[in-house]
């Protein structure tokens, strides 16, 4: 490799890969150093289960905030497929277990859930002018994304003044405390703000108004869709066009320090060759505000990050059955909400807060293989095999500080029993085994996703989320605050 280029690279992840084809398109010699043995950073694929031929999606599952601009300016050989089901939530009415599907095009299979479950039309016609305001929202703002950051003035003046108000100005609890009165409906809506966010509804930073923002704008209609080959396809894609725009990369690289002088940068780093400095004329950074902190020895403006997850990847020999009576390939197939009542996820938070595991256990399962069996060996597929994907939210790091791995596995529990309420087989019973004879069953805590990923404090979004835009009037006085970064 050289040892000078226009532009270093840190990190190999998602971003750093989309901004190292951009800079190599664009004539710059671009070199990125990625400390992990591959790139994708925590959107990659991996045979998780010894002896099984399955790739799971080990860290992030789905895709939404990728630009089809970007996909197609860099002509990415990928696949993005939409799910049947938008999601499914079971949930218990008069002491039966029953549940609210919502199909991705909603039609009367979906107007006819919500009247069985809320006895009535309201809250499906109160669901459909919700989601309304936040479409024409998503289709306004999600062009900006690939533009420089519009003032907070110009954005007011693109959204109507209710949605502004509610999105904005206060906290989003409130709007859907307003907009819904069942418990289960309202528990559904608030689940993208909450989603790697730890906080209630009702709280005063905004923080969660920020995180349901960013869920629901993705190429401005907030769809998640599945990745054909998994997460690894979506980054291994990335690869193949930064290279083929001549860019260097590096993996097993890990950078121990950038020094700036304000005109050019030098960044060091150690490969199992040994210690390696490269100049160049500008770093980007592809990694966590508090790890570029720390490799330009400065100390962080910013609290600490903490993630606030619990995943658990499964392989299954068979999808469960419902007590609903549901198909499974149905009630699979999407976002499945799992002890997501609004008044749950609230309780869920208080607990946590106050150091204590939730329960029940609220999360979500995505079932990848419904969607897209090629992840899926030829065999495994033809038996009936099915990835699942569990993420759980209200499980900050700190309940998971000084674990001997007792928690976790009551984490777990907690979670699997929760689904377990509502099916006919407990879940573990369809648990595929690998080939040690161990049950497909693996579970990351943030602290697990730090130690692997280097995010600090296992933050999914390397710390808060920010508005996509300016404060105020103000205009951008760098090119840095003008592209947000």
């Amino acid at each position: 490799m050289r040892q000078a280029y226009d532009v270093v690279v840190v990190g190999g992840g998602h971003n750093g890969l989309v901004a190292a084809a951009y800079l190599a398109r664009a004539g710059l010699s671009t070199c990125v150093l990625e400390r992990l043995g591959h790139t994708g950073g925590a959107a990659i694929s991996a045979r998780t289960f010894p002896g099984v031929d399955a790739r799971l999606s080990r860290y992030s599952y789905l895709v939404s905030l990728l630009p089809q601009s970007i996909i197609d300016d860099l002509g990415l050989n990928l696949e993005l497929r939409s799910r049947a089901t938008a999601s499914y939530t079971p949930t218990w009415r008069n002491g039966a277990s029953t549940g609210l599907l919502v199909e991705r095009r909603e039609s009367t299979t979906t107007a006819e859930s919500f009247r069985r479950l809320t006895g009535g039309d309201s809250e499906f016609a109160a669901w459909q002018d919700f989601y309304a305001e936040v479409q024409q929202a998503a289709a306004t703002l999600a062009p900006s994304l690939t533009e420089p950051l519009l003032a907070a003035s110009k954005v007011t003046s693109m959204l109507s003044d209710g949605v502004w108000d509610w999105l904005v100005q206060r906290p989003v609890g409130e709007e859907l405390d307003r907009r819904f009165a069942d418990d289960t409906v309202r528990g559904v809506v608030a689940t993208d703000a909450l989603i790697g966010t730890f906080a209630s509804m009702y709280d005063e930073s905004l923080v969660q108004n920020r995180c349901f923002l960013y869920h629901l704008i993705g190429n401005g209609t907030g769809e998640w869709r599945v990745p054909v080959g998994g997460m690894g396809a979506v980054t291994d894609a990335l690869r193949h066009a930064a290279e083929r725009a001549g860019a260097d990369i590096t993996t097993d690289a890990e950078v121990t320090r950038v020094e700036t002088s304000g005109d050019a940068a030098q960044t060091a780093y150690t490969s199992r060759d040994g210690q390696h400095l490269v100049d160049s004329r500008y770093v980007l950074s592809g990694v966590a505000p508090a790890v570029l902190d720390a490799l330009m020895g400065r100390e962080s403006s910013t609290p600490r990050p903490e993630g606030s997850q619990l995943k658990i990847n499964l392989l299954l020999e068979r999808l469960p059955r419902w007590k609903a009576g549901l198909d499974p390939e149905v009630a699979f197939a999407g976002t499945l909400h799992i002890a997501e009542d609004y008044s749950q996820l609230e309780a869920a938070y208080a607990h946590a807060a106050a150091g204590r595991l939730p329960d029940p256990m609220p999360g979500e399962l995505y079932c990848h293989s419904l969607t897209d069996p090629s992840i899926l060996s030829p065999e495994l597929a033809a038996q009936g095999y099915q990835t699942l994907t569990y993420f759980g939210v209200h499980t900050p790091a700190r309940l998971f500080d000084g674990d001997d791995g007792t928690l976790v596995d009551t984490a777990v529990d907690r979670a699997l029993d929760a689904v377990d309420q509502h099916l006919e087989e407990p879940i573990r019973d369809c648990l595929a085994t690998d080939g040690e004879g161990r049950p497909c069953l693996e579970a990351k805590t943030p602290l697990d996703i730090e130690a692997a990923l280097n995010m600090p404090g296992g933050h999914i979004f390397h710390g808060d989320l920010q508005w996509p835009w300016l404060d105020g009037d103000d205009e951008a006085a760098t090119p840095a605050q003008r592209w947000g970064v």
